[in-house]
Formats: C-alpha cells, structure tokens, sequence
C-alpha cells in the first residue's frame, strides 16, 4: 500500500477545510487573485477571506475557489456562497481601526507615496485583467506590502487609506 508521500495528489484524500490550508493552483491562484484585485488586499489577506468565505459557506475552501472562477466563464456564483464571501470581505475591511494614529516615526515622502500608490494601482488593474497569471499576483503582493511598510499599517487598505489622506493633505 502506497504511503501518503508516494501517492499521487490526485488519489489523496481531499484536504481538510481549515483556514492555514493552502488552496490548490491554478483555481486557488486565480481565486486570490480576483480577491486581490477587487478588495485590493495582499495574498495572505485574500487566503484568509477564502477560508473565512468557505467556513460561513461550509463549504471546503478549493469548492469555493472554484465556483469563483467558473464566474469568469458566465456561471452565476451561487447565493450562498456569494453572501458569505460579501460577509468575508466586509469583515476584513472592518477588522482594525483603518484611520488609527500612526506609530512613532516619520511621515514618507509625498512622491514616495503617491509613487507606490500608483504602482499599487497598475498592478491592481493588471490583476483584474488576468487573476490567474503569478507575475501579477506577486507584483501585487510586493506592491502592498511596501505600501503598508511605507505607511506604517497592518493591511493594505489600511495603508491605501493612509496614503489617499496623506497625499490629500499636502496636495
């Protein structure tokens, strides 16, 4: 009998629906993707929406990221899957106080920000053009995690929000 190492992932047991478990390519990708893309977030947040979508769905997590890019083929996303990944993405929204003080240390400069927030918004532009291609998921992934570096938060809308007010109130 083939020991779990030597069988092959197609004959494995379907994973466990837990929210560490990593979600199969390339529909997982093409899921985190179109979450990226559309909240904008980073990859690790759009991870943690799918798997808080599924366990509200009780669904597992690759059956909702499937049904999410049959939606691109013109299949309707189910209802309740469709509520409960609206419940996902409001709560991550909502999860810290998006306008809190910042920490101690300097303001970034103004181009700085305005630079990175451009680029953050091209990379999200390509990601909603093609959420499945990796290049444009690592791009954005580096891209909001500078932008949240640069302005001291913990989320990337946090950080976009910080920079939208910082750039309003020097230009």
């Amino acid at each position: 009998m083939p020991t779990p190492e030597t069988t092959p992932p197609s004959r494995q047991a379907p994973a466990a629906r837990t929210p560490g478990h990593p979600v199969p390519a390339p529909t997982g990708n093409w899921a985190v993707g179109m979450l990226m893309a559309t909240t904008p977030c980073s990859a690790r947040d759009a991870l943690r929406i799918l798997a808080t979508a599924a366990d509200l769905a009780d669904v597992a997590v690759r059956d909702l990221a499937a049904a999410m890019t049959a939606t691109s083929c013109g299949t309707a996303l189910p209802a309740r899957l469709e509520r409960a990944l609206r419940r996902a993405v409001e709560a991550a929204r909502t999860r810290g106080p998006a306008g809190g003080p910042r920490g101690a240390g300097l303001a970034p400069n103004p181009a700085r920000t305005e630079e990175v927030l451009t680029r953050l918004r091209g990379c999200q532009a390509r990601l909603a053009a093609s959420p499945h291609d990796p290049g444009a998921l690592r791009a954005m992934d580096d891209t909001a995690y500078t932008l949240c570096v640069l302005m001291g938060r913990a989320t990337a809308l946090e950080a976009i929000a910080a920079a939208e007010a910082q750039l309003a109130a020097t230009g």
